[in-house]
């Protein structure tokens, strides 16, 4: 009877030690694919960076006395480049960098010399095409990172969560300012 109850005891124990190994894993399973979806968006980001000064020279052809919106531009960039990692610094860099560009795009309206140059046309697109990506890559981390958080606040993987050190993390959110941008309508002329 004695042998009974010991057996029983580790087999409790070690169904409790399985269970306990799986939760972890999964919390890990899960910040790993918040961390590589960020990753994408990073990578999303750096080929905004390298757009935004081919950007700006070619307006800076055509608009001379747009200076301040150049600096402007230019300073958000580096701004944005200095700032890693998935925090709400680096969400709102990026944003005031979305602003800026937005605001390029909205002087580069009052030259039509500009708008019909090959070269802006194609940087445009350019720019549109990784603007898209970046969206779509936002998505698919704030995603991961509502699946995580849910994972992490969930019984009985809060115990897990709290006991391993797992926390709650932030969403890389559009700022408002952008969003608000973004949701205007597009003014196009023919």
């Amino acid at each position: 009877m004695e042998f009974l109850a010991n057996n029983i005891v580790l087999v409790v124990i070690g169904v409790a030690i399985i269970f306990l190994v799986i939760l972890y894993n999964r919390l890990v399973a899960l910040r790993q694919t918040r961390k590589n979806a960020f990753s994408d968006i990073d990578v999303q980001l750096k080929q905004r960076y390298d757009l935004v000064p081919q950007l700006v020279n070619t307006v800076k052809g055509y608009a001379k006395h747009e200076k301040d919106l150049m600096e402007k531009v230019t300073e958000a960039r580096s701004g944005a480049m200095k700032i890693n990692g998935s925090g709400a610094d680096r969400a709102q860099a990026e944003g005031v960098l979305g602003g800026a560009m937005m605001q390029l795009f909205a002087v580069a309206e009052n030259y039509p010399d500009l708008k019909a140059d090959a070269s802006f046309t194609k940087l445009q697109a350019e720019l549109s095409d990784i603007e898209n990506k970046i969206a779509a890559a936002r998505r698919f981390f704030n995603n991961a990172t509502s699946e995580y958080n849910t994972s992490c606040e969930q019984f009985p993987s809060v115990l897990v969560a709290k006991m391993f050190g797992f926390k709650h993390e932030d969403f890389f959110e559009l700022p408002e300012s952008e969003a608000e941008a973004v949701a205007k309508p597009i003014k196009v002329e023919f």
